[in-house]
């Protein structure tokens, strides 16, 4: 009788480490129906709706991340916070018992993964970005095992702890189809005659690609009408919920028919099956959703995250030729001229779509989970 797998995957804060976390847990589930999955997160944030969401139990501790500077004395209060998370991780595994501990980054996994290695727990770390976060690094030399999706990573992380896995990513994210494209125009109200740009700025939304949309359709022919001298390019256009009020007042008092606006996304997989470019931050698990859906890309990398990894992330497919960039402060200005020029240049387009499709691991979670139960079931 095969032995009952326990496993406990800790990390969020951010939906970054969240849904690259649920889909481990699926594919783990998938290769073992009948093991247990245990999730640690941190109080009051988004894990502690979404796991249970996808199925899964969780438990909270009260984890918080450092502020910036280091130095910053509020940080005096999260370093105790920490110690009280330890005491709390030691609880929850000696009460679990787990098999494996999968640590996916972000500050909720800091106390967990540690104190697992302590109690001789294997622990398989799964590092989302090109440039490891602190909490990751911290750990590596205690991991058995690191999932990275980025080569170089030996600056971080010791040589033969590394497999190279890419990153988890929604089972729906394909190469489209010429059905999908069709069907992707048709829920989003697009025309297919029309070439169509991809605005994406997360679920929150992003300041900078809304102000870049609003210049573009006040200052610049990218959605006029072709009968009107215009380009005749059309737009779906994420906003973010925090932005939608301001944005929705905005297209109100200018109207722009060959638009789609909305705060969320419901079908992903067909707003990229529709786009011919898409611009949007570089979060690690939207690059790798990218890469796999083979689409042009233009990286406007927040520039207030931990690290800069939203640079390190875009910077590193920018120098394969996969991928273009602007900077964050240059955005509204660079925005039309970049688009306009891509547009016009169908074989840059096809160069893009080529090289970031090369970068793609469509099966990513499948083998991060066959890692967890090798190290699980040694």
């Amino acid at each position: 009788m095969e032995k009952e797998l326990r496993v406990i995957i800790s990390g969020g804060g951010t939906g970054g480490h969240i849904f690259p976390a649920i889909s481990i847990a699926n594919a783990i589930m998938e290769a073992r129906p009948q093991a247990k999955i245990l999730f640690v997160g941190a109080e009051g944030k988004m894990e502690m709706e979404k796991v249970p969401a996808a199925g899964y139990e969780i438990k909270g501790i009260p984890a918080r991340g450092l502020k910036r500077p280091l130095y910053s004395l509020s940080n005096i209060s999260v370093a105790i916070d920490y110690l009280k998370c330890r005491s709390i991780a030691k609880k929850i595994i000696k009460g679990f018992r787990p098999d494996l501990i999968v640590g996916v980054g972000g500050y909720a996994s800091a106390a967990i993964v540690g104190m697992g290695a302590g109690c001789g727990v294997p622990v398989l770390l799964q590092e989302q970005n090109s440039f490891a976060g602190l909490v990751n690094r911290k750990n590596g030399a205690s991991a058995s095992r690191i999932c990275v999706a980025y080569d170089g990573m030996e600056r971080f992380f010791p040589a033969e702890k590394i497999i190279l896995t890419g990153n988890p990513i929604r089972k729906d994210i394909r190469k489209a189809t010429q059905e999908q494209k069709e069907e992707g125009f048709t829920f989003y109200s697009l025309s297919p005659q029309k070439k169509t740009i991809f605005v994406v700025g997360g679920s929150l939304g992003c300041r900078t690609l809304n102000e870049c949309m609003k210049k573009a359709i006040t200052s610049s022919d990218l959605f006029k009408p072709v009968e009107e001298g215009g380009k005749g390019y059309q737009a779906i256009w994420q906003c973010g919920k925090i932005y939608r009020e301001e944005v929705m007042r905005f297209l109100q008092e200018n109207p722009a028919p060959s638009v789609y606006c909305s705060d969320f996304i419901q079908r992903m997989d067909l707003a990229y099956a529709a786009a011919d470019v898409v611009v949007s931050r570089a979060g690690a698990g939207t690059i790798s959703e990218l890469c796999v859906a083979g689409k042009c890309t233009v990286f406007v990398p927040s520039p207030v995250v931990a690290e800069d990894h939203q640079t390190h992330n875009a910077m590193a497919l920018v120098e394969k030729d996969a991928a273009l960039m602007i900077k964050d402060a240059e955005a509204v200005n660079e925005f039309v001229p970049c688009l306009a020029g891509l547009l016009e240049d169908e074989g840059k387009i096809s160069r893009l779509e080529e090289n970031i499709q090369k970068l793609a691991k469509p099966d990513a979670a499948a083998v991060i989970a066959q890692e967890c139960l090798k190290l699980a079931e040694k």
